[in-house]
């Protein structure tokens, strides 16, 4: 235990104590790094500075300075808010938090209670043969490329079972991410194991880099770091030096040259961004191989906050994570060779083809999901509710795409916005939660967003050429033309 649990000792017996001490919310946002951190949880104050034994990993420092009571419960069972007890240093004077009205207050008691209304209806309890049946039909894929690998001598057949693997890769990190989110066991060591095989056998994907990449994400989504020593950014946004988000995004890289200007190349890629999106996608799924690899080998990382985590905690299943990418891996040979028949340009293009495909089809899901939606400065979020919903669009079915090809596409991640709100909820509850979002929005007046798979798409990639027309006109005022 680091810093927070030191800190609370000090309020050893404070059940004795009439009043604790009391924090106004500035002393509270004068601790926003992870070696000094506090939280604010139902107006307590905590301590969790240097907390690096958390489950959750470093997640827990996005929201340092800051009120974590709506994404505690997000990502906690009933009862976990017990472990914060020995972090407990006072209480929030609730009439220093100037940025809240009483409308605001009323709002979230509202988001809240419709959270316990959700519990009530039992629309967080998995079904466990939908789960068998997800597994089965993800594993029937997998047997099918494999035989028609296998046992096939015709090219196009290859390169057919190579599309299809690049299928299953990607439903496989639908249901890899429901069990992750503990959306299927109460316990959580049995949604680990799951996660192991489905995102690390399956796969390729170390579970812990997942975690704490994903985890930071719906925690602070399309949110820039408040500082470079702040974890308190959304992983996922950061694209840069390729593709761009937002002017602010763009001209970060500005920050790392002596000269304070930005490179040729990034000057280049940011110009052109639009077009170079579904090339990235492409790729997409080697960048996460690669990082996966390093991650659970000890070769690095690829966020500040992930390579926190890695060298204060160190790996959660060491062994067990390295084992599961070594299965992987051979498998990979075994199916891109094979098994050993092919020449090594013809199985490396075999394995180029099922990885683009996974990557393209996971990333277009991802994109729909929060490119091209607001974007916010850590230090200026909204509340817990209108940061989900203004920065995550759903996704409907529409120009001759039907719903429910979608719907088994996406692997419940059509309703984003729903599941951002209650990443808990497994995807087969989505849609019941869905009506009463939807409900509540326009009882509260609060808008989400949703766009058809084409319709979103050009949205993604009207907003990538409008930050590039933003970033050449900020340059044309700083400099040369480009």
């Amino acid at each position: 235990m680091g810093k927070g649990g030191d800190a609370a000792v000090a309020l050893k017996g404070k059940d004795e104590l009439k009043e604790m001490p009391k924090y106004t919310w500035k002393d509270v946002k004068e601790h926003s790094v992870p070696s000094d951190a506090w939280i604010v949880y139902h107006n307590k104050v905590y301590d969790v500075s240097n907390w690096h034994e958390h489950p959750g990993g470093a997640v827990v420092f996005t929201h340092a300075g800051d009120d974590a009571t709506d994404i505690f419960a997000a990502f906690h069972a009933p009862g976990s808010q017990n472990m914060l007890k020995k972090f407990l240093i006072g209480e929030l004077i609730v009439e220093s938090v100037e940025h809240k009205d009483a409308h605001q207050h009323a709002f979230e008691k509202a988001y809240r209670d419709l959270r316990s209304q959700l519990i009530v209806m039992g629309m967080f309890k998995s079904n466990f043969w939908f789960y068998v049946y997800k597994q089965l039909s993800n594993a029937s894929m997998a047997g099918a490329a494999f035989a028609a690998m296998v046992y096939s001598e015709n090219t196009f057949v290859h390169v057919g079972a190579a599309l299809l693997m690049g299928l299953f890769f990607q439903q496989c990190g639908w249901l890899a991410h429901d069990f992750l989110h503990h959306q299927v066991y109460k316990k959580r060591r049995y949604g680990d194991y799951s996660g192991l095989f489905w995102g690390g056998v399956a796969q390729g994907y170390s579970m812990q880099w997942w975690k704490n990449k994903h985890n930071a994400h719906h925690a602070v989504p399309n949110l820039h770091n408040s500082s470079a020593t702040s974890q308190d950014g959304d992983p996922d946004i950061d694209t840069m030096p390729v593709l761009a988000w937002s002017l602010k995004q763009a001209q970060s890289f500005r920050e790392l040259r002596a000269d304070g200007k930005d490179s040729p190349f990034v000057k280049f890629m940011i110009r052109n961004q639009k077009y170079f999106y579904f090339p990235i996608l492409l790729l997409a799924r080697l960048s996460w191989l690669n990082e996966s690899f390093k991650y659970a080998f000890g070769l690095g990382a690829a966020s500040e906050n992930a390579k926190l985590e890695r060298e204060a905690k160190g790996l959660q299943y060491p062994v067990l994570e390295k084992i599961a990418l070594v299965i992987h891996y051979a498998l990979t040979y075994a199916f891109c060779t094979g098994m050993g028949r092919f020449s090594a340009a013809y199985s490396f293009g075999l394995f180029m083809i099922m990885t683009c495909t996974c990557g393209f089809f996971l990333a277009i899901v991802f994109g729909l999901g929060h490119n091209g939606m607001a974007v916010y400065d850590a230090e200026k979020r909204p509340d817990f509710w209108k940061l989900q919903v203004t920065t995550t669009r759903n996704i409907t079915g529409g120009h001759g795409i039907p719903q429910a090809f979608v719907n088994w596409f996406c692997g419940g991640l059509q309703y984003q916005v729903d599941h951002h709100l209650f990443p808990m909820i497994p995807r087969h509850n989505l849609e019941k939660t869905h009506d009463l979002v939807t409900s509540f929005c326009k009882e509260w007046k609060v808008g989400y967003h949703e766009a058809d798979l084409v319709d979103g798409t050009y949205e993604v990639l009207n907003c990538l050429d409008r930050v590039a027309g933003e970033f050449v006109t900020d340059f044309l005022l700083d400099g040369p033309t480009m």
